[in-house]
């Protein structure tokens, strides 16, 4: 039986190459697709998760994600040090900025301001320079990204934002936030003190929880203590952002929309080679059933074929998306092909075509024998 259904998969050699071609390229889109949106999704959280310091975040009531902050005063970290339980809180400024470049033109540019950078970890992947210098004036680390918008620089130079001049004492590597604009980290006062706006203001409460605290005591104390903000830990403050940019954006619902589209090229693209190629061999299967074959015999070959020309795609498919990636790196964007991600694209590529040989089964189903020996 398995010899037949290869035979007859592989009788026209080209239909079988066309066919495979087709489903590697379904499995290639959702791949890449959906490699590119998890590494999209994931800058939501980069400048969140990496500060492991930060059990807990504060914000005001209602922020969605961490680049769209609204502020509060500044004076309430004193309500969240006095919270038992709270070891260390500290405020963080996050404020898009105009930064003006030598050329004359101007870009934007995600200041972010701290005053105790070294007791948090903050900034990280610093190539150059020391943090603890941020206080000692108008300085301010630049993360290399951003060399793709503001063109190159170097540790020396001088950057404008909102006409306030700041020396780059500083160089990070690999920090870039949701919407790509570059980011740069001052001290929290001088960052504070860039805009009217923000002047006695903060983004966000930084807390370090004391060995041995109760979390969720502390949390209710500062919601408590804090009626008008959200009080989050740092992995539900992280999760909270990329949901942001999923459910209320858009976003997920056309990346969907890719996937479905995809998967469905792939299963008419199956569906048909195998239901021509069964219309092809209604004879053979009719020999089957003559020699005392059943419908379970005829679906189980259906089911190899199926399954051939599934892991088959997979594979070229899989190969072409990792052929990809290094593509897109030079890009500046992040494929990811998590083992999860292979795992349920593979399972699901199996799943769809053997669901499209169900086409064929329904055909083939109701062949009478009889039919081998009519002249």
């Amino acid at each position: 039986m398995v010899d037949l259904s290869m035979k007859m998969l592989l009788h026209d050699r080209l239909r079988f190459a066309l066919t495979t071609f087709g489903v590697a390229f379904s499995v290639m889109l959702v791949l890449v697709q959906v490699g590119l949106f998890e590494g999209l999704i994931g800058y939501a959280a980069d400048t969140i998760l990496p500060i492991r310091q930060a059990d807990l975040w504060i914000t005001s009531r209602n922020t969605q994600n961490i680049d769209f902050a609204n502020y509060f005063p500044e004076n309430l970290v004193n309500r969240v040090r006095s919270v038992p339980g709270v070891e260390r809180a500290d405020n963080l400024m996050v404020d898009f900025m105009p930064i003006h470049l030598p050329n004359g033109s101007s870009d934007g540019v995600m200041v972010y301001g701290l005053t105790h950078y070294w007791k948090w970890g903050v900034p990280w992947n610093v190539v150059s320079g020391n943090p603890l210098d941020l206080r000692g004036g108008p300085y301010m680390f630049l993360d290399d990204f951003a060399t793709h918008r503001y063109g190159p620089f170097r540790v020396g130079d001088y950057r404008e934002i909102t006409n306030q001049r700041f020396r780059i004492i500083g160089v990070l590597h690999g920090l870039r936030s949701f919407t790509t604009i570059p980011v740069a980290f001052l001290d929290f006062y001088r960052a504070q003190a860039l805009t009217d706006i923000t002047f006695g203001k903060t983004a966000y409460i930084l807390v370090h929880l004391s060995p041995g605290a109760d979390r969720k005591a502390v949390m209710a104390e500062i919601r408590r203590r804090l009626p008008y903000n959200d009080v989050f830990t740092r992995k539900a403050w992280a999760r909270r952002g990329q949901d942001y940019w999923i459910f209320k954006t858009g976003l997920g619902f056309n990346m969907g929309m890719i996937v479905f589209l995809g998967c469905l090229v792939g299963v008419v693209i199956l569906a048909q080679t195998l239901y021509t190629t069964t219309m092809e061999h209604v004879r053979e299967f009719g020999m089957v059933k003559a020699i005392g074959g059943d419908n379970g015999d005829i679906y189980r070959l259906l089911m190899r074929q199926a399954a051939v020309i599934a892991v088959a795609g997979y594979l070229a498919g899989t190969l072409l998306a990792f052929l990809i990636k290094p593509l897109a790196k030079k890009g500046d964007l992040d494929l990811i092909l998590s083992p999860g991600l292979l795992a349920t694209v593979f399972v699901a590529t199996l799943a769809l075509c053997l669901l499209a040989s169900t086409v064929s089964f329904r055909k083939v189903s109701r062949i009478d024998p009889a039919l081998l020996f009519r002249s």
